[in-house]
Parts: C-alpha cells; sequence; structure tokens
C-alpha cells in the first residue's frame, strides 16, 4: 500500500535509534568498535564530518607552511570548501569525469602542483570514488589524500573499507547517515605521527563547549523520536515543503550553511548512544544493500535513467542522472514535495553557492554543472515500501516519455 498520509519516508536510509540507546551498558567506545569495524588502529571522534576535515587540514597546514591548497571536486558538500577556508586554506575546484561524480584525472593532475597540501577524494553518497587514482597524483607532487568518506560508512572498495584507501579519511554521523549521534564525525589516519598531531590540534582547536553539547544532546533525543514513518512530516517534510513553497532551494535541502561552522568535543552521553546503536549498523547495511539491489533493475529499464552502482558502496539512497535539465525539474516538481523521500543531492555545483564567493578553478567545471543540473535521489529507506517506489519509478518514465 502507498505510503499512508500520515507517513513520509526520510531522503536517506539511515539508521533508526532506538530507547535503550539511550541508557544502559556500553560493551565498548564507539571509536573502539569503529576501529574494529575498519580494522584500523585507531578512530578519532568529532563533532561533525566537517570539523574532522578541519582538524586534518589544520594539522597538515602546521607541517606544511608553503603548501596552500586543496584540491576537492566541483560538485560536493559545499561544507568542504568551507572547512579547507577554516583551516587557512585555498579550495581548489576539479571537474568531473563526463557524466560521473568522481574527479577526472586529467583535470586533477592539471590542478596538482607544489602548491597542493591535499586532494580530496569524495565517495558521494554511498557510491565510491577512484582513490587510487588521487592517491598516485597527489603523492606524486609531494601532497597527501584526505578521503571524504561522509556518507560511506561500512562501503567496501577493493576488499578493504572505504576510508581507509586515502592517507587520512572521515566519515560523517550526521542526522539520517547510516549510524547517526544527530552530528559527529570520524577521523582516521594511516600513520600514528598524524595521528598524535591530530589528537593535539583538536585538543586546541575543539574545545569542551556545554552549550553546543546541550543542544546536540537534546537534538539527538529529538531525532530518536521522531527519525521514523510517523515523524518525518515533522522533524523533515514539512520544513522541505514550506521552503519549496517559498522557492528557497537551500532551504530545501539544508544548505544554509555557516562559515562559523561548530567545532567542540563530543560528549559522553552522545558517545554512549553512537555505541549502544553501533552493532546494528552492520545489519543494517546489509538489508538497505538487498533492497537496492532488487530495485535496480526497475530503475535501468527507464530509458535515458543512468542509475550509479559499483560493487561495495552503502545505499542511503539511489542515485540518477536523467537525459536533461528540465526532465529532472519536472520529475522534482512531482516528486520532491511528495512523502516519497526523493530530493536532490546538492543543489549547485560549488561555483553556484554565492555564500562560498570566489573559488580557484570555479571558471571551468562544465561537467560538475551538468552533474547538477541532472541528478536526483530516491530514498532507499526501508520505509519507502514497493508501492511507493513504484509510483516514484512511473512518473519518472512519464515525465520522460512525455518529452
Amino acid at each position: 500500500m502507498r505510503l499512508r498520509p500520515e507517513r513520509e519516508a526520510p531522503p536517506t536510509a539511515g539508521l533508526p535509534l532506538h530507547a535503550r540507546d539511550l541508557a544502559g551498558d556500553v560493551r565498548a567506545p564507539l571509536t573502539a568498535q569503529v576501529a574494529h569495524f575498519l580494522g584500523v588502529d585507531e578512530v578519532q571522534l568529532a563533532c561533525s564530518g566537517t570539523a574532522a576535515l578541519t582538524v586534518a587540514l589544520t594539522a597538515l597546514a602546521e607541517q606544511a607552511p608553503s603548501r596552500r591548497e586543496v584540491a576537492i571536486p566541483a560538485f560536493t558538500c559545499p561544507l568542504v570548501p568551507l572547512a579547507v577556508r577554516r583551516a587557512g586554506l585555498v579550495p581548489r575546484l576539479v571537474d568531473l569525469r563526463p557524466g560521473h561524480f568522481d574527479m577526472d584525472p586529467a583535470r586533477l593532475a592539471e590542478a596538482c602542483g607544489e602548491r597542493t597540501l591535499a586532494v580530496v577524494p569524495t565517495h558521494l553518497g554511498g557510491r565510491v570514488a577512484d582513490v587510487a587514482c588521487a592517491n598516485a597524483i597527489a603523492h606524486a607532487v609531494g601532497a597527501l589524500t584526505i578521503e571524504d568518506a561522509a556518507q560511506a560508512l561500512g562501503a567496501r572498495l577493493d576488499g578493504r573499507p572505504a576510508g581507509t584507501h586515502g592517507d587520512i579519511g572521515f566519515f560523517s554521523l550526521a542526522a539520517g547517515k547510516g549510524l547517526s549521534i544527530f552530528e559527529g564525525g570520524l577521523l582516521v589516519a594511516q600513520d600514528e605521527a598524524w595521528r598524535a598531531r591530530f589528537r593535539r590540534t583538536a585538543k586546541r582547536i575543539a574545545r569542551w563547549h556545554p552549550g553546543w553539547e546541550l543542544r546536540r544532546s537534546l537534538e539527538l533525543a529529538g531525532y530518536m523520536a521522531l527519525y521514523r514513518p510517523a515523524g518525518m512530516a515533522l522533524a523533515y517534510g514539512n520544513g522541505v515543503r514550506k521552503a519549496l513553497n517559498e522557492g528557497d532551494l537551500l532551504g530545501a535541502a539544508g544548505e544554509h550553511f555557516d562559515v562559523d561552522f561548530p567545532l567542540h568535543r563530543v560528549g559522553r552521553w552522545r558517545r554512549a548512544v553512537g555505541a549502544r546503536a553501533f552493532p546494528r549498523l552492520g545489519p543494517f547495511i546489509a538489508t538497505t544493500t538487498a533492497q537496492a539491489r532488487a530495485r535496480l533493475p526497475r530503475l535501468r529499464g527507464i530509458p535515458g535513467v543512468h542509475v550509479f552502482d559499483d560493487a561495495g558502496g552503502t545505499w542511503p539512497y539511489l542515485m540518477l542522472r536523467v537525459p536533461d535539465e528540465a526532465s529532472r525539474d519536472a520529475m522534482l516538481d512531482r516528486l520532491w514535495t511528495s512523502r516519497h523521500g526523493v530530493a536532490r543531492m546538492f543543489i549547485h555545483a560549488l561555483p553556484g553557492y554565492d555564500y562560498l564567493g570566489p573559488l580557484e578553478g570555479a571558471d571551468d567545471v562544465p561537467h560538475a554543472h551538468d552533474f547538477a543540473a541532472r541528478t536526483l535521489t530516491i530514498s532507499n529507506s526501508p520505509w519507502l515500501d514497493d508501492e511507493a517506489f513504484e509510483h516514484v519509478c512511473a512518473v519518472i518514465e512519464a515525465v520522460i516519455v512525455s518529452r
């Protein structure tokens, strides 16, 4: 049966929290469980994925003061260039491969040189990027790679966990991600010397802030209560529909980001909530992967639709590229205000965000603009049932056939 009017699917398949996650025994710290899961020696916890990236870049910049540029995809979360600037560095945009989210290797090689501090290969929406290529290009000029696995905790690349292929990796624990403590991030590094520098840097720039931690704790309790079909309209859907009615696309996508994003330590209670929920993450990823695999053939059968896929990624949503921007917008006109978890990843390629200001390389990223114009996402939440998914597919199909 199609989703009842009072039920709503979220835009991403996040791991729901249970009331028992809020209190009780903790079998092992969250960071220890994640380190075992990833097969690494240590995981550091930050207040967000953006904060984790900021800590890493700040520490790197202190060790190589002559290197001021960070190469990033021209289509990614706007918080990435904000983190680069927060660390006192310069984001340099790299155009994408045609029709893809990964950086074009030739363009990346052109962007890298003696001023390059780091390259940020990005696993987008659970789909995995070519980190080996980024490693080769970065290392050839003396730079490091920082693997953006914000949306890819649990993904695997060439048999190893995503986030562990670069010199450094980070993950997000934000609301709606696979595992959430409402806002949180994880930072990993191959080298113990870098891990020690990150610990010192985090201690210096991310101090204890009781006001922020109280706010995040209350938000996490609300997330536990509302991140379910009956609560998603209040937590998410009503705000999206209001923003769309007002023509505020950035608000609908949750992209009104502040250059002064929070940097603080995560409190004991939220760490414990994450530790109690973490054992359910692996089975949840298996469930959502099976659902995605079952639904891919239906989408692939629609002429003109390309569904992004790989062997080892996670599936927070299904990411589609359609023939043109007009078709994509017509689909969203009918589906974004529905309760079926259809949305956009990011509204613009990075040059399109006025609050980011001028960006190096922004004048020559046509493939990033094309990718932004022709993509949309469909929730892979288990709460989007088969009939609702079929309705979404039928709308997409009808739009393409009619054009």
